[in-house]
């Protein structure tokens, strides 16, 4: 039990009563939101919230010393602390009389038909509610919890033995945080499919790779309305009107876009933003991506970022252990290959494959998972791509006549600039799959500038490029497939420029709509078995690259196709 003189009291800030609640309920869930900040919305939270909306505005004093006899008050939206407790809590509402005082905590749901009345999570924080008043002067006998849901006051009594569980609890949490070390999950529990941070626990996926054997429930995690806004039109002008942003290009009206219709702002060229839009943009943690005229990602621009410090220090730790970056990288290359090979054995189109050119990825796949170092790991992966860029063509129609001067006949992969179509929209691909990455792994809690691969270079993210290595044939090499087989892009959308080859307007917004489609995609997981956006699956594996760099999974499970 912590007391005044427990040193875990100075080295923990004041714990919110409702993260208490989170610990009695399940701790890994306090430990993701207290020590990882992390947390999401789901619809239960934010009807929770929408619940809240009268109590969370403050309303009333709650004295400092005790009224005259018969004298009522309400007090709404109270903050207390207790250096003695090592506790702070908002109290929704306190009613009081004399010098009694009772907290009114109120909940979304309907009251829970059980022995005991409220759950212990609820009984726990209300306790944790009045042991406050108690410290500041009040007699505290019982509180109330309202249930919105059903409208009912349900009393709970404030007797020892809900005294001593709330004491308990908090020390519980305290020892979590200050071990610093995440909690394992839940074991098949029926709490996990409703919590708002199932997909960011990922409890049943976490036990599947620790050798659990039940299949894990798929993530009903629900879909986000909001859609990417790319904005490339040139000198155009991105300000902010209330609750929209406002798209203005010369000699046309300006265009508005509802800023809770926006999950990305993707600006491409010579594009202005206004500081009033970015400053909304970052508090409403909506992610800016900056590209330059050729398409090359620069970089992004976000609020304060996330606060997992945690996961950062463990991703630091293995970035300076050669050790650690050979074993992610040979993880790493390998599935690029083996999901390469799996392209070209799907798509090739005239007959199959050549079964010579199949056992040869195949012999780099297992060369890669033995190489000594870094660099031979880069000569594996440059001959893997060296014969899958060599037979490209080989999966796209039969080239037409050139139109506009250009044709889709692709010989090589080459870049800076690119020298055709083909290695244009090759270029343009990697770039948004590079933006895509460097946002999601910026939203997980990663710098995505330290990466184990890639080595670290000013302006470039390393990680993402590394953590998108198995992606590119799935995602972009597909994308680019996708808009020449289908004549979404034809050679005349194509220009000159630079020494190189560059995307007309046209060919970049084709390309930029059949790459958010492919991110719609859904695709089986061959570890999980459960279908899963590709969208969804990049933060997936973002996540449980975290936990593996947190020393909770044995190995980082990279994603290959079958």
């Amino acid at each position: 039990m912590a007391t005044d003189a427990d040193p875990t009291l100075a080295a923990v800030p004041p714990l919110p009563a409702r993260m208490v609640n989170e610990y009695v309920y399940c701790p890994r869930l306090a430990y993701l939101m207290w020590v990882q900040q992390e947390w999401t919305d789901s619809a239960e939270t934010v009807d929770g919230q929408y619940v809240h909306r009268q109590v969370d505005r403050p309303g009333g004093v709650l004295p400092d010393e005790p009224l005259p006899e018969g004298e009522r008050i309400h007090a709404r939206s109270v903050t207390l602390e207790s250096a003695t407790l090592g506790v702070i809590a908002k109290l929704d509402l306190v009613e009081a009389e004399g010098l009694r005082a009772t907290p009114v905590d109120y909940k979304r749901g309907r009251r829970p038909h059980a022995a005991r009345g409220p759950h212990a999570p609820e009984r726990v924080q209300l306790a944790l509610q009045g042991l406050l008043l108690r410290e500041h002067g009040f007699e505290c006998r019982e509180g109330v919890i309202w249930y919105a849901g059903s409208r009912e006051r349900v009393p709970v009594t404030l007797d020892e033995d809900l005294v001593t569980e709330a004491r308990s609890a908090v020390a519980g949490l305290r020892a979590l945080a200050t071990a610093g070390r995440l909690p394992p999950p839940l074991d098949d529990s029926p709490k996990c499919p409703r919590c708002a941070l199932v997909g960011i626990c990922l409890p049943d996926e976490t036990a599947r790779l620790r050798g659990g054997d039940l299949a894990p429930r798929p993530l009903a995690v629900a879909d986000d309305p909001a859609q990417l806004l790319f904005v490339q039109a040139p000198y155009a002008r991105i300000g902010r009107d209330g609750e929209t942003l406002t798209v203005e290009i010369e000699r046309e009206p300006a265009k508005p876009v509802r800023l809770i219709d926006v999950s990305q702002l993707v600006l491409h060229g010579n594009v202005s933003l206004s500081a009033p839009a970015l400053h909304e943009l970052m508090a409403r943690d909506i992610p800016v991506s900056w590209h330059s005229h050729g398409g090359w990602f620069l970089g992004h621009t976000i609020g304060t970022g996330h606060r997992n410090v945690e996961l950062r220090s463990a991703q630091y730790r293995a970035s300076f252990d050669e050790a650690a970056c050979l074993r992610l990288a040979r993880g790493l290359v390998e599935a690029k290959i083996a999901n390469a090979r799996t392209l070209l054995r799907r798509n090739w189109k005239q007959g199959s494959a050549p079964p010579a050119l199949l056992a040869a990825l195949k012999d780099d796949i297992a060369t890669a998972r033995t190489a000594p170092s870094l660099a031979s790991l880069l000569g594996v992966e440059g001959a893997a791509a060296a014969r899958y860029f060599g037979v490209f063509a080989e999966l796209l129609n039969p080239a037409p006549a050139a139109d506009g001067g250009y044709s889709f006949d692709f010989r090589t992969r080459n870049r800076r600039p690119p020298a055709d179509p083909v290695n244009a929209l090759l270029s343009f691909a990697y770039a948004l799959l590079t933006r895509t990455l460097t946002v999601t792994l910026t939203a997980v809690g990663f710098d995505a500038y330290r990466g184990f691969y890639h080595q670290p270079r000013y302006g470039r993210p390393a990680l993402a490029l590394d953590v998108m290595e198995p992606f590119r044939p799935l995602i972009a090499d597909s994308v680019v497939l996708q808009v020449i087989n289908n004549g979404e892009v034809r050679p005349r959308d194509f220009v000159r420029a630079g020494g190189g080859v560059a995307l007309k307007p046209e060919a970049r917004k084709a390309l930029v709509l059949a790459f958010e489609r492919r991110l719609a995609h859904e695709v089986t997981h061959p570890l999980f078995g459960y279908r899963v956006a590709y969208r969804r699956l990049l933060e997936i594996q973002a996540r449980l690259l975290g936990r593996h760099l947190l020393g909770e999974l044995p190995d980082y499970p990279n994603f290959t196709t079958r």
